[in-house]
């Protein structure tokens, strides 16, 4: 498993580095290489020829191109790519979920806090233990992994599960009602439902605005008036959680 870092502080790279190697002696199940950059645009380079890692554990506040930057270029070239960003200030916490980083670790970055932030991104990148969603279309049955689904939507009693790659995959009509027909995602605290007809992933929401959310996609999903209240709660929970 390849393990990027990136900080322009020599310092701070260092400390990062014996982070990943102290994370990596308490589990040696997993094999890490570890690369580092203190030159940001050195890694742009490798970002643009699409030679990904992994892990990307990335400091913001760099000279020229920041953290940011470099995780939106990840972020258009791959989902899958896992980041972590670390920095002194928490004045970035909505540009980082932005780009869907799944820690944001302020300096000094806390042992503790650190090997759970690599936990849960093993556990991300561990994409065959991914659940399916089951969608029974003209063409058979397609197996769909959780991750991959941007959003469900409830079209003329069809679903139409939107991808993060852009393709729809339409079901055949349904006869059960739309709650029936989502009610395995109920226990996936990632998704939720926001609408008669709309179910997102969490995971893929760029923004909310006042009645609607706005999709990677840039599609914007309705809310409900009755689920406003619940879905503002669910988004800044979201955020809150990933950003602490």
């Amino acid at each position: 498993m390849k393990i990027v870092i990136c900080d322009d502080s020599i310092g701070d790279l260092m400390k990062i580095e014996e982070l990943v190697r102290a994370y990596g002696s308490v589990n040696p199940d997993d094999c890490f290489e570890v690369e580092k950059y203190s030159d940001a645009s050195a890694l742009q380079d490798k970002i643009q020829k699409e030679e990904l890692a992994d892990i990307y554990i990335l400091d913001i506040v760099m000279s020229r191109i920041t953290g940011i930057d470099l995780g939106s270029q990840i972020r258009k070239v791959s989902n899958q790519s896992v980041i972590i960003y670390v920095t002194a200030s928490d004045d970035f916490a909505l540009d980082a979920y932005g780009v869907h980083a799944i820690r944001y670790l302020l300096k000094p970055v806390d042992e503790e806090k650190f090997f759970e932030a690599m936990n849960y991104a093993l556990a991300r990148i561990d994409v065959e233990e991914s659940p399916l969603f089951l969608v029974k279309t003209k063409a058979g049955i397609i197996s769909v992994p959780y991750y991959k689904i941007e959003y469900v939507e409830n079209s003329s009693r069809r679903l139409e599960i939107h991808l993060t790659n852009g393709e729809i995959i339409t079901s055949i009509f349904i006869r059960k009602s739309f709650d029936e027909e989502i009610k395995d995602f109920e226990q996936n605290r990632e998704f939720m439902r926001v609408h008669k007809s709309y179910l997102v992933n969490m995971k893929h929401v760029k923004g909310m605005n006042k009645a609607d959310f706005v999709m990677d996609s840039g599609a914007c999903i309705p809310i409900s008036r009755k689920s406003i209240m619940e879905a503002r709660k669910g988004f800044c929970s979201f955020v809150a959680v990933h950003y602490k």
